[in-house]
């Protein structure tokens, strides 16, 4: 039933994005929201996108705190009593995105068991489900504005509320998954799986890599296949899987099967058909509506946006998005391009804040990602994590990329490491080359290599710890930089 589902909305996705579109503003007419921008007169695409202005989180805020307050029938029209604590970024501001039955049932969990039909659909023979799933994920808390209103990390919320037959297939128990303190967790977390069968592992891949060698040290084996044999599949998203590949096959010491999804707090948006698709089909008939803004257009009083109809292979958009949640014409931040339009497949490219283009260069994640990945693999070196920031014009320099790079294997030559970086960069990024020529924008990169436990030092710092908490990989401001430098040249790792 599922497999005709899925084959229905993937080969009809205009079709049936114009039916979520309906649904969504059908359902929440009289709340609020609904009433101000005169949900019941809309019935069209071109209305709605007139009637309804583009909004980033501090629009929506007030909103948002309301129903953290109790109130209904505010941005949505059934009652929300669960908030995903969102760690898309390492600000100090959180964002606390609304899940509503409808965003848990027709999104999330939807979205999850077409990703598994599919899978199923390419492995009919696999053993997936006689084993148990661990989710590396966050921690759980409860709101202190109000005793009904909970939130937790995305992860936390969906364990909270998964189906019964949800927590048999899953490792560990709740009352470990969902532990606050993330080194007691580590520890806990690899104590209680390295004894299970576990067949399947999902988690952002920095926290995941860090389990998997405490599981190792643990059991005192060389490789993850000696400790889960039938380990087959390892589900992948919030950061790049391009620099990690390479780790993950070392640890793993055998052959299993990579999926990236893209499972935001705002919506489970995209995921792979199969392993080593380019880029991953978008979900369009899972309670989300989507909008893309050409990247340019951030930062206009009317930014203008295009349907499914209207995109470009290969070019940069913002995603827009109107959700089951209460979320209209959000502006995630984050960053795609699609692959394919038929069927639609979308790769994220970065965040519409991180990002280097201090000298016209408009380096994204998604070139400094396979650049760090070439100049790795050119000289056997293996990157943990990195971040980047410019150098400006000064008296008696022109500007330069700074990089701060941790490694679990070190480069033959970090100055080879640094020249195969520039010329990667080069070869990927024509606006990087230009400003490189004869460096009379931009020199040469400047690499530091940090200690071990720098990164995850400066999270610990920001209260960032664990879960989906990630280094931000770019940055146009030097401030993040700074910080991390400072650390690196503490005495204290």
């Amino acid at each position: 039933m599922r497999l005709w589902r899925i084959e229905n909305w993937s080969n009809h996705p205009v079709a049936a994005q114009r039916e979520v579109l309906q649904e969504l503003v059908t359902a929440a007419q009289y709340t609020e929201f609904g009433r101000r921008y005169h949900f019941s007169k809309l019935f069209s695409v071109k209305e709605f996108k007139k009637n309804v202005p583009i909004h980033e989180y501090n629009d929506l805020k007030p909103f948002i705190q309301r129903m953290m307050n109790g109130e209904e029938n505010i941005l949505w029209n059934t009652p929300v009593s669960w908030f995903a604590k969102s760690s898309g970024t390492t600000s100090d501001k959180s964002k606390f995105i609304p899940i509503s039955q409808e965003s848990l049932h027709e999104n999330h969990f939807k979205a999850s068991k077409d990703v598994l039909s599919n899978y199923y659909k390419n492995f009919p023979s696999s053993d997936l489900l006689t084993g148990k799933g661990l989710v590396v994920g966050g921690s759980h808390q409860i709101s202190k504005v109000n005793e009904d209103i909970q939130y937790g990390d995305l992860s936390a919320v969906l364990m909270q509320n998964s189906p019964f037959w949800g927590q048999w297939i899953r490792t560990p128990e709740l009352s470990v998954a969902l532990l606050d303190e993330w080194e007691e967790k580590i520890e806990k977390l690899a104590q209680v799986t390295a004894r299970e069968n576990v067949t399947s592992l999902a988690g952002v891949p920095t926290w995941t890599l860090l389990l998997l060698k405490r599981i190792l040290e643990i059991k005192e084996k060389s490789t993850i296949k000696e400790v889960w044999p039938n380990l087959e599949l390892y589900i992948n998203g919030g950061v790049s899987f391009v620099p990690y590949k390479e780790q993950f096959d070392k640890i793993i010491g055998g052959k299993i099967n990579y999926l990236e999804i893209y499972n935001a707090s705002e919506g489970f948006i995209a995921a792979q058909i199969k392993p080593g698709d380019d880029g991953m089909l978008l979900f369009t008939e899972h309670g989300i509506f989507y909008e893309f803004m050409p990247v340019e257009e951030y930062g206009n009083e009317h930014p203008k946006t295009v349907g499914l109809s209207n995109v470009i292979v290969g070019k940069s958009y913002a995603i827009v998005i109107s959700t089951t949640g209460g979320l209209w014409r959000y502006l995630i931040g984050d960053t795609i391009q699609f692959t394919s339009i038929n069927p639609y497949k979308i790769k994220i490219t970065g965040r519409l804040k991180h990002y280097m283009n201090a000298f016209g260069e408009e380096v994204i994640v998604d070139n400094s990602d396979h650049a760090i990945a070439i100049a790795a693999e050119k000289t056997n070196a293996v990157v943990s994590d990195y971040t980047a920031a410019p150098v400006y014009f000064s008296e008696n320099n022109n500007g330069a990329h700074e990089w701060l790079v941790e490694f679990s294997k070190d480069p033959d030559d970090l100055n080879k490491f640094i020249t195969e970086l520039d010329v990667a960069l080069k070869s990927i990024n024509s606006d990087y080359e230009a400003k490189r020529h004869k460096s009379i924008a931009l020199r040469l990169p400047i690499v530091h290599k940090l200690p071990e436990g720098t990164f995850t030092e400066w999270l610990r710092s920001k209260g960032k710890l664990g879960g989906q908490h990630k280094v931000p990989r770019l940055s146009n401001e030097r401030n993040i930089l700074e910080e991390i430098l400072a650390i690196k040249n503490s005495t204290v790792i």
